[in-house]
């Protein structure tokens, strides 16, 4: 049976890379998985009124995912376990990536860090960061120089 082993060098090498740039030696995939290093992969989109966040977190139950907001920056936590049963089975081959993940994302400033939402479904997680009030596009009236709107200012003129 297969197992992926722990790496006391791994921080180590991540600590390096987040420091110094990416690794002088470019890790192959497999080697990654050998490490058992995962990210579950994000999209990340904007609209007028907020920014949403959807990560991929497929096997997951709502319970297995930590999400906090704590000085303008989002982190989500969560491990996905791997299940030893010893039924006889030998595995030949293991690709999925088990183990802890932590994700986190610098917030801008427009975000309404009180009323987040997150919602999780089909191993899809969904956070909704709404903008705040000031910061989102909002409608001028032009007004003629005595105060009215300009279409009244027209309609006064002609």
């Amino acid at each position: 049976m297969n197992y992926l082993t722990y790496d006391p060098y791994r921080e180590f090498h991540t600590l390096q890379n987040r420091l110094f740039g990416s690794s002088p030696v470019r890790r192959e995939r497999d080697e990654e998985l050998s490490l058992g290093a995962w990210i579950p992969p994000v999209d990340i989109e904007e609209d007028q009124e907020k920014l949403a966040l959807t990560a991929e977190l497929p096997g997951f139950k709502e319970d297995d995912i930590d999400i906090q907001v704590e000085g303008g920056v989002l982190t989500i936590r969560g491990e996905r376990k791997f299940e030893d049963k010893q039924d006889g089975k030998n595995f030949h081959r293991v690709e999925r990536s088990y183990g802890q993940f932590v994700r986190s994302f610098t917030l801008p400033n427009n975000v309404d860090r009180d009323n987040v939402k997150a919602t999780f479904k089909d191993g899809l997680l969904l956070i909704e960061l709404p903008k705040r009030e000031e910061a989102k596009p909002r409608q001028i009236k032009v007004t003629g120089g005595n105060g009215e709107s300009k279409k009244e200012a027209i309609n006064v003129k002609r």
